[in-house]
């Protein structure tokens, strides 16, 4: 390996296969037995009714902010205020 080949690289005709594409099969074999033993977890505990969630929405119903749950004002009586206390906009 003195010249940056390996053995099995291309000085032998075949297909050098980068460190990078070797990490991510790796990576993707890992995460596929991984998700293989959460599922049969899952399954033997009984919580696979309900499916695995990301953490990202969706869409459908957003839940509340503090500000909706207390009274709304209407656009035009904010503006009114903003004018009156003497701002400009």
């Amino acid at each position: 390996m003195i010249d940056g080949f390996d053995d099995k690289g291309e000085r032998s005709g075949g297909k050098a296969v980068p460190q990078h594409e070797i990490d991510a099969q790796a990576t993707r074999e890992k995460m596929a037995r991984l998700r293989e033993l959460r599922l049969a977890q899952q399954g033997a505990n009984g919580s696979a009714a309900r499916p695995a969630t990301s953490g990202k929405r969706t869409g459908g119903a957003k839940k509340g902010t503090r500000k909706s749950a207390e009274k709304t004002v209407s656009l035009s009586a904010w503006l009114t205020t903003q004018q009156k206390e003497g701002r400009r906009n």
